[in-house]
């Protein structure tokens, strides 16, 4: 009876485990912050995808795409200044399937953001 409970407890956990990213419907991204300096909030695409207060080498939370590249439209605030990537257009460039990755952020010594794309 013991090795029936066993083999019955070990057989629900397997069929009860899956991958964060199953099912899911979207492309998830978050950022890290890279510099040395707080980041008040980075814009990523439109203007309703807000990262908000990510320090030095702390991630912010994922938010919920709907379609995304490996890089895209950012606007880092922090304090009175912006600092802006603006593609141009993503034509030939394939979208990001879904699941989960991050945008790696630095700013250069001259003000340049510099984008590191990680699949998580």
């Amino acid at each position: 009876m013991k090795r029936f409970a066993l083999l019955f407890l070990i057989a629900t956990v397997f069929i009860n485990c899956s991958d964060r990213d199953d099912n899911l419907e979207g492309v998830n991204i978050r950022i890290k912050n890279e510099s040395s300096v707080i980041f008040d909030a980075v814009q990523v695409g439109s203007d309703d995808m807000i990262h908000e207060n990510i320090a030095p080498d702390e991630y912010s939370d994922y938010l919920e795409y709907e379609t995304a590249y490996t890089y895209a439209y950012i606007n880092i605030m922090v304090g009175e200044e912006n600092y802006v990537v603006q593609p141009i257009d993503f034509v030939g460039e394939t979208p990001l399937e879904n699941g989960f990755y991050t945008y790696g952020l630095n700013i250069s010594e001259e003000g340049d953001v510099v984008l590191n794309f990680i699949m998580d």
